[in-house]
């Protein structure tokens, strides 16, 4: 059961990618936009029209079904600052180590993190590809779009659910 859960947030993580990529193109990089994949679909936290999603949305969906799996995978994805962050981390404590001045060793420690940064760009399109997203929509539909908001902050919350299989009459 949690094995299939993390597999429909992953598909609908990869939708809210493929959907905000559509949108961007139809509308320029000027709108703020900020996506959250759950079980039952995603919110996308943005001021657009509800017909631009909802068109966006169906043509991201059929993109994804007809095979452009590569709209699933985003720079501007979170996952990319979190693996940055876990990696600049990690080399700067392997840099300093456990055991002289850490102070004398700030810049290999600076040195280190940098060039974590640098590899964290492509691992973390890595971990998109594999781990955090799926394109594999081929049964999934959309089933609503339903617009919120409260404070000036506006938002959507696009509906998904897997397909029931056809049944042989």
């Amino acid at each position: 059961m949690f094995g299939r859960m993390v597999g429909t947030v992953r598909r609908n993580h990869a939708l809210e990618h493929a959907t905000i990529t559509v949108m961007l193109r139809k509308i320029g990089h000027d709108v703020r936009m900020v996506g959250r994949a759950t079980g039952d679909g995603y919110f996308l936290y943005a001021n657009v029209p509800t017909e631009l999603l909802e068109e966006s949305t169906n043509e991201a969906l059929a993109r994804l079904k007809s095979g452009e799996g590569h709209l699933a995978v985003t720079p501007l994805c979170g996952t990319n600052i979190a693996v940055a962050g876990a990696m600049t981390a990690l080399a700067a404590l392997l840099a300093i180590g456990s055991s002289g001045s850490r102070a004398s060793k700030f810049p290999n420690a600076m040195m280190a993190s940098m060039l974590a940064v640098v590899a964290a760009q492509p691992v973390g399109r890595l971990v998109q590809k594999h781990l955090t997203t799926s394109p594999d929509l081929s049964d999934t539909e959309i089933i609503e779009i339903r617009e919120g908001g409260r404070g000036g902050t506006k938002f959507h919350k696009v509906l998904t659910r897997r397909a029931a299989p056809a049944v042989d009459a």
